[in-house]
């Protein structure tokens, strides 16, 4: 029962083509090698999307302080009216 030689490979593989044929065998490897470009392609997607999100927020104050001038011309014109 032990390993096959390798005449025995070449006959299940010859069996294979001409139960198969040769041009799904190929066809059937394309598609397969589409398969794979595409799950590579969506986790280099993935691995884009987590990057951008991981940016840090603003802090607080720097965000105050941008708007804070705004805010203060807005205040110091209601209290002109």
């Amino acid at each position: 029962m032990g390993s096959f030689s390798a005449l025995h490979w070449i006959v299940v593989v010859l069996v294979i083509v001409l139960l198969f044929g040769g041009g799904r065998i190929s066809g059937l490897m394309g598609d397969v090698a589409k398969g794979i470009k595409s799950f590579k392609k969506g986790m280099a997607d993935d691995e884009d999307d987590v990057a951008a999100s991981a940016k840090p927020a603003q802090r607080l104050e720097q965000r105050n302080s941008a708007t804070g001038d705004q805010a203060t011309s807005r205040d110091e014109q209601k209290l002109d009216s």
